[in-house]
């Protein structure tokens, strides 16, 4: 079984002979077992709260590299020109907690009945989709593989 500790991002120039399909919940655990596309059993052991992302690349102790590549999920897809609407729907579904992928002109979260009615309700359109999820990581999450959040203001 291949075993991975570290996390390298698409852009290091790596090339990975293999790849493993993760959905978004398990594209967010820490300690995880699985089998990439070609069969080979891999587990993971990774900081807490890192959420790996399409085109990452976990390298084993061995020095294999398996390619990350997010699967398919079905979706709410909420495209619209409207920047008022836009904004309430980020706004509501943020209230909610909800992961939500922003893109320009569309908003993206897991399929939700009640939700979509709570933006039809609004006036925004709804479809139902197949798409990869990614969703935004939140303003306290580390930006990346390694990297640190320090809090620099002072409270007085």
């Amino acid at each position: 079984m291949l075993e991975c500790f570290e996390v390298a991002s698409e852009d290091q120039g790596l090339a990975p002979e293999m790849s493993i399909v993760l959905n978004y919940q398990d594209r967010q655990r820490s300690r995880f077992r699985g089998k990439t596309r070609c069969g080979q059993e891999l587990s993971w052991y990774i900081e807490r709260g890192q959420v790996l992302a399409d085109g990452d690349i976990l390298i084993a102790k061995n020095g294999e590299q398996i390619s990350v590549v997010a699967a398919k999920e079905t979706l709410s897809l909420v495209p619209t020109d409207d920047a008022l609407l836009f904004a309430r729907a980020a706004y509501h579904l943020g209230n909610r907690h909800v992961p939500l992928q922003i893109d320009a002109g569309e908003l993206r979260y897991q399929h939700d009945h009640v939700l979509d009615d709570m933006l039809r309700g609004l006036g925004l359109d709804v479809q139902i989709g197949e798409k990869p999820f990614h969703p935004e990581n939140g303003a306290y999450h580390n930006s990346g593989a390694g990297s640190i959040h320090s809090h620099h203001h002072h409270h007085d």
